[in-house]
């Protein structure tokens, strides 16, 4: 049995009541907006004095601004609230082919995108982030930049925040965010890809479910587990590395290391593959050119498609027997083509679900390629309307 210690129980002092109450404000406001104070105390169940506090707060630290005016039947007209779009965030997505570099504010809403060819090099990389970073701040005249939001297809440790598993960008372990932090003056928040992809659909598209896996397909596999509202990471920051478990032993190598992993069957790469064969594909003709030809109706990349779409769903058998989520997001260019291919991964997917179980809802989410840019945007905030162990709802 366990025993009873004190000592690890946190009593909540006026503080930490307060921290929670203006978290509350904040998101009811963030996703409510405009309201007016009394709509806050309504929802929130405040006293309206405690709202007044915090709201006058949340003015003077240019979290809200105030503006326009309300009109009711009678008496005083109220004054709206919502969250200042001077305060912006810098984000960073890093992939095997280009790195992505964006100005957002805390609404979600970009102003500023700039793309360029991944370096070989991580240092090269961190290099060439901090001269656009430093530029974009240059830019930011008027605003307050909240940090940097940085995605990459792979895993963090999650003390050290260090780039430690990343197989298809082909680094070493490496420190992306102390360098970034000492150059620019800014906190940068660093998370696998397809973790911060949950965090984008659950602060954007105030998605409700509290057991939710995304998966990224692209180059590779990634996937991102939020559990009764909880971002999994694991012991040791690789919780959800589905794309690197063996379906064939006796199969083509993976850049894991490994042989016959599932992403080596359910990628834009692996697609590529069956289209092609034997032969290499040609430096010119990638994922987006194979699914043209599908949409024009040839026949080769249709059933290139429809392969890797049977490929993909049957992996996620493994995410739905262990996880047993209420929904899977699917995050890629093969989302633009989903009435083509999401009945084949849904077929494969409840052919095999354990009696008592119930398919999740599959959901593509049609984001053109920025849905890792807003998880982004969802790491900084994270912050200051969440917690460090929940995600807000």
């Amino acid at each position: 049995m366990r025993t009873f210690s004190p000592a690890r129980v946190q009593v909540a002092s006026s503080e930490v009541v307060r921290d929670i109450n203006r978290r509350v404000v904040l998101n009811l406001i963030r996703t409510r907006q405009p309201l007016s104070r009394a709509d806050l105390a309504r929802l929130s169940g405040l006293q309206r004095s405690t709202i007044s506090s915090i709201v006058e707060e949340l003015i003077e630290e240019h979290w809200v601004l105030e503006g326009p005016l309300g009109r009711l039947p009678r008496g005083r007209r109220p004054t709206f609230l919502r969250l200042n779009d001077d305060r912006v965030i810098i984000g960073v997505d890093i992939r095997p082919i280009q790195i992505t570099v964006a100005l957002a504010d805390v609404n979600g809403k970009f102003s500023s995108l700039e793309a360029f060819a991944t370096p070989s090099d991580p240092d090269a990389a961190i290099a060439a982030l901090i001269e656009r970073i430093q530029r974009l701040l240059a830019s930011c005249q008027g605003k307050k930049v909240e940090g940097v939001g940085l995605t990459v297809p792979g895993r963090v440790e999650p003390e050290t925040k260090r780039l430690i598993f990343a197989p298809n960008l082909k680094w070493p372990v490496c420190d992306l965010r102390s360098p970034i932090e000492k150059a620019t003056g800014l906190e940068v928040e660093v998370e696998n890809a397809a973790s911060a992809c949950v965090l984008a659909s659950v602060w954007f598209d105030h998605l409700e479910d509290r057991d939710v896996v995304a998966i990224t397909v692209s180059e590779g596999i990634g996937t991102g587990i939020l559990i009764n509202g909880h971002l999994a990471r694991g012991l040791c920051g690789m919780a959800g590395e589905f794309g690197h478990v063996p379906v064939d032993p006796e199969g083509p190598p993976c850049g894991c290391g490994s042989r016959g992993c599932w992403e080596v069957y359910a990628s834009n790469r692996a697609s590529l593959r069956y289209y092609f064969e034997s032969t290499t594909p040609p430096e010119d003709f990638g994922f987006l050119e194979l699914m043209n030809l599908a949409a024009q109706g040839e026949s080769k990349a249709v059933r290139a498609l429809e392969t890797m779409a049977r490929y993909l769903g049957r992996g996620m058998r493994m995410i739905v027997a262990g996880l047993n989520p209420e929904r899977i997001l699917v995050i890629g260019d093969l989302t633009r083509s989903w009435e083509l291919f999401g009945p084949i991964i849904e077929a494969e997917v409840h052919a095999q679900v354990l009696p008592g179980g119930v398919p999740p809802n599959l959901t593509p989410v049609h984001e053109g390629g920025m849905a890792r840019l807003r998880g982004t945007v969802a790491l900084v905030l994270q912050k200051h309307f969440g917690t460090n162990t929940e995600v807000p709802a």
